[in-house]
């Protein structure tokens, strides 16, 4: 009874409201999708969904001339004398008779090779047709997940709100917009959204917007993640070759040259499948491109589809896009994913210039109540019609969301799952109040996620409890949070207390306020360059206790919030008292005649002197971060804001001690940041970051307050780049309580280089080269070059990194090889 009323429900909404609708199939009567419907010598166009049906919304009866293209398939061209609404028309479409009569071939040249070079020749200003105009746009994702397992890493999947069914698979994700939007090459968007829909959340917004649709196959480059390179590029003939086909009439009696595209190299960004090109106006008339996902470094992913589809109209006569789909399917550990999502583009008005305020730093904004409206509004509007899966998806969801979001659900899941039981106060515990929306948390006695060993505490492990409040949607993001941490060493036999307090008041400045207060070891750098992982292998199997530490006892408040689209604030003040700390164990896991170095930096064969003495003082920091040109998204949950990578990011700082219990201990610090990535196209991304500052009244501050550098002398690299540490370096050899200025420079050539190297090419790993200064008053500058090889694994698993190390200073030169693991990252 319930399939059959959600087949009913589905039948009246595909008829009640209908305009033009029907099914398209081939000559066997198998459905066809992403079949282009247009109206002749207009922008109003609609495409099929899975199963063939299509809509196509015109605004009166009478006549109209309906156009059906498909790639491979006969263009139809037919006139219905319409008199009532809805007006069913179903279409058979044959298939294309491709002819290589009127190619002249020449024994010298491939035939396509001249059909590329004009499309070449001519994209400049077949591109500019359609620089600049205001269309209405739709577009529809959907997600879906097969083989889910019930739980990952230990921790329970669940149904994810009735999305998946027993044997893990079902839609995950399903959302519509309908918006307007006014585009000019090659990123001027502003985009006004009129209907948002998500599956299963009825206050929800879509994320599906114009900006994350734009490919153009006239640009040289397009962006998946690599800068995979156009079959039309400049350069084209270095990464493909072509095929012609054959050539076919289309409805405006032009002819299309159907072009294969083919890779030269494997492991080049390069796409593979067909290009249709007009002849004469060497416009494009159609693509339908794979992209497979180790050619765009996307291991996880299978192949992408991507499929466009222009229209010509003999008014403007411009070709303008009318639909595109991208479909993809990827999988990991078992796990298979795929998901589509459609895009149509009708009603163009092309300009020859727009206004000069036409453009503004937000990009997409909603309109009040986008997200409410009803089934009949999406009737009529959705020129894509559902297909049963995803109504019965959104029916499903939404009675699911009714049930699971009701007070009596939520008490009933809390009841269960607060249950106490007999080892919570060994494991942990944790307690919710969804109606209420806050929780509770307990880490428990052992929690061994936080066991560590250095050489101050011994072992030591952390436990702690958590309270969070949360608000309402409509609140716009204010959220609380309170915590506490108790970390207890073994070795020197002393509890350590944290406590934290946080508080966001919105998601549009995002303003957070933070009290903090406690005793806690730290690291003398207060990056803390050497993780507690890695600490702990490195000194039980290796007898290198690289990890220096202190006792800080701190109380303190810190505030910050955006200041405007570009420009971030934050001000900080806190008391300290800092007490030296020494080694309380010489425990290991090898029989070695090697000991473990002092906890003193400065000293580290000395084990009695302290690295400073006990003193106490109060910091005050002011920090700015400015990015140039930064767009932003307007959503009624909140703001985000898009970076312009155009331009590099400033950091600014300021620090004083103060109200220390000695006059020595005073100082002011300026410190600056410039950080940067440079685009090279196909060619790789250069990532720059400079960093400079200057102590004043520092002659003897403490050495916990010089500026340390993130040094690395475990041969093991953790973080994705290597543009804030120097691999070879000492940890504490360089710090400074004077000037200093460091550079990190690393150039990665996304396989430019090592696509074109045979065999090597095979690895589809990327080259990495790099280079690291430091520069301070009193000692001789320190430098790396660096050169190695990225994206390293098995499978699709690429996690690894492979660098060979040459340092210099002072003309003591030392060479090494750090091992890239970036799933560290993940343990941590």
């Amino acid at each position: 009874m319930k399939n059959f009323y959600l087949l009913l429900t589905f039948l009246c909404s595909l008829f009640s409201y209908s305009q033009i609708r029907g099914t398209i199939t081939d000559s066997n009567g198998i459905p066809l999708s992403l079949v282009t419907v247009l109206e002749a010598n207009t922008y109003n166009g609609t495409s099929s969904n899975d199963k063939g049906n299509y809509e196509l919304n015109v605004k009166k009866t009478g006549k109209h001339t309906i156009i059906y293209q498909y790639l491979g398939y006969k263009t139809q061209k037919i006139t219905l004398n319409i008199d009532k609404f809805p007006f069913v028309q179903n279409i058979k479409l044959l298939e294309e008779n491709l002819s290589l009569s009127e190619v002249v071939v020449n024994p010298k040249d491939n035939p396509a090779n001249a059909v590329i070079r004009n499309a070449i020749k001519n994209k400049k200003g077949n591109s500019e047709k359609t620089a600049r105009f205001k269309a209405d746009f739709y577009s529809r994702g959907i997600f879906k997940v097969k083989d889910l397992p019930k739980k990952i890493l230990g921790q329970k999947v669940g149904d994810l709100n009735g999305a998946v069914d027993s044997t893990g698979t079902g839609i995950i994700y399903l959302s519509e917009t309908v918006s307007k939007i006014i585009f000019e090459k090659p990123d001027n968007l502003k985009e006004r959204i009129i209907a948002s829909k998500v599956s299963g959340d009825n206050k929800g917004f879509s994320y599906n917007t114009a900006r994350s649709t734009i490919y153009d196959f006239y640009d040289n480059t397009l962006d998946f993640n690599s800068k995979m390179i156009s079959p039309i590029a400049d350069n084209a003939f270095n990464y493909y070759k072509y095929k012609i086909e054959g050539t076919f009439q289309d409805e405006n009696n032009m002819m299309i040259n159907k072009i294969k595209v083919i890779a030269k190299r494997d492991a080049e960004p390069v796409f593979e499948g067909y290009i249709y090109i007009v002849e004469d106006s060497w416009a494009i008339y159609a693509v339908d491109l794979d992209i497979k996902g180790y050619r765009m470094h996307q291991e996880f992913v299978d192949v992408m589809k991507l499929k466009q589809n222009f229209n010509y109209n003999k008014n403007t006569k411009i070709w303008a896009k009318n639909t595109q789909s991208l479909e993809f399917s990827a999988g990991i550990f078992g796990i298979k994913f795929n998901g589509k999502f459609s895009y149509v583009y009708s009603n163009y008005e092309f300009e020859k210039a727009f206004a000069k305020k036409t453009f503004t730093n937000e990009i997409v904004s909603f309109e009040t109540d986008s997200n409410k409206k009803d089934t009949l509004f999406w009737n009529q509007i959705r020129p894509i019609p559902l297909t049963i899966e995803e109504n019965t998806d959104y029916i499903k969801k939404d009675s699911v969301r009714t049930v699971r979001t009701s007070k009596k659900y939520l008490d009933s899941i809390d009841k269960k799952d607060n249950k106490f039981k007999f080892y919570s106060p060994i494991t942990g515990y944790n307690w919710k109040n969804s109606s209420k929306k806050i929780s509770f948390g307990y880490d428990g006695v052992l929690n061994l996620s936080s066991l560590n060993f250095n050489t101050v505490q011994g072992w030591n492990l952390d436990s702690g409890f958590s309270f969070r409040k949360w608000a309402e949607e409509e609140e716009k993001g204010k959220s609380t949070s309170i915590s506490t941490k108790f970390n207890y060493g073994f070795s020197d036999d002393r509890l350590r207390v944290t406590a934290n307090y946080y508080h966001r008041f919105n998601n549009q400045n995002y303003a957070t306020l933070t009290v903090f207060g406690g005793t806690k070891v730290n690291q003398f750098n207060p990056d803390e360059p050497i993780s507690k992982f890695i600490n702990t292998v490195s000194s039980l199997f290796f007898v290198d206790n690289y990890m220096k530490l202190y006792n800080k006892e701190f109380a303190g408040a810190a505030y910050g919030q955006d200041v405007g689209n570009n420009f971030y604030l934050r001000g900080t003040v806190e008391y300290q008292q800092r007490k030296p700390l020494f080694n309380t164990t010489t425990q290991t896991f090898i029989k070695s005649d090697d000991v473990y170095s002092s906890n003193n930096p400065l000293l580290p064969d000395d084990y009695v002197t302290p690295a400073f003495d006990q003193h106490h003082l109060t910091k005050a920091s002011v920090s700015a971060r400015i990015n140039f040109g930064n767009k932003y998204i307007s959503r009624p949950d909140g703001k985000l804001n898009i970076r312009n990578n155009d331009y590099p990011t400033l950091y600014f700082g300021y620090e004083n001690a103060f109200a220390a219990n000695e006059n020595k201990y005073q100082y002011q610090l300026f410190t600056g940041q410039v950080r940067y990535d440079f685009n090279a196209g196909n060619k790789g991304a250069l990532g720059i970051n400079l960093k400079a500052g200057t102590f004043i009244h520092g002659d003897n501050i403490s050495f916990v307050d010089y500026k340390h550098f993130n040094g690395n002398r475990t041969h093991i690299g953790t973080s994705d780049r290597y543009l804030n540490v120097f691999n070879l370096m000492p940890y504490y050899s360089n710090s400074t309580n004077d000037s200093y200025f460091e550079a990190h420079l690393e150039h990665n050539d996304k396989g430019y280089i090592m696509n074109k190297i045979p065999l090597l090419n095979k690895l589809n790993s990327t080259l990495v080269l790099g280079f690291h200064a430091l520069a301070t008053p009193d000692i001789k500058p320190y430098s790396e070059f660096t050169v190695g090889l990225d994206n390293l694994g098995f499978g699709k698993l690429k996690v690894f990194r492979l660098d060979y190390v040459h340092s210099n200073q002072n003309g003591v030169q030392e060479n090494g090889v750090v091992f890239g693991l970036k799933i560290l990252n993940v343990l941590e």
